[in-house]
């Protein structure tokens, strides 16, 4: 009786556990300066110029907060506010708010590092936990996003645009 109960509480304390985070890290280099790609990354909208599954991007303030609204390409909507900017640092994090994305309590990071004067290391990092999806799929769907922005920002970059 005692080992029945003792397996019951320990399955109670399993299911009332939250959700482990997943964590999503890319990484590429963009053979640009890091002031010149930091022009791109800082501005909150400006993901609208350079990811490539972005239609348009408006940007709110709240008070001392910024948020965007992001209208994706082929339908749907993010909705996303700023948590930190440090030019200093060449870092931008910011909060998922809502959207169609296999994820919740997402919270991601970009940040910038010069390899040499005329190369730059982007490293898009979050975590989160699946929101409907396995966690392989919501990996998969965010790492996704992170490429495809760095291939947007090689083209707007390398490309001189």
């Amino acid at each position: 009786m005692k080992a029945m109960l003792g397996m019951t509480a320990v399955g109670l304390l399993l299911a009332a556990a939250p959700a482990m985070a997943l964590e999503v890290r890319e990484q590429a280099t963009i053979k640009a300066p890091i002031e010149q790609v930091w022009k791109q990354i800082a501005p909150f909208c400006a993901i609208g110029d350079w990811h490539p599954a972005v239609e348009s991007c408006n940007l709110r303030k709240t008070g001392d907060r910024q948020e965007r609204d992001i209208a994706l390409k082929g339908g749907g909507a993010l909705q996303e506010r700023l948590t930190g900017l440090s030019a200093a640092k060449h870092r931008l994090r910011y909060t998922l708010l809502g959207g169609p994305l296999p994820v919740r309590n997402y919270n991601s990071t970009i940040r910038l590092s010069a390899v040499d004067a005329r190369t730059t290391r982007i490293t898009w990092s979050s975590r989160f936990e699946a929101k409907g999806a396995s966690d392989a799929d919501a990996r998969k769907t965010i790492a996704g996003i992170y490429t495809s922005g760095f291939d947007g920002l090689r083209k707007r970059l390398e490309s001189g645009q």
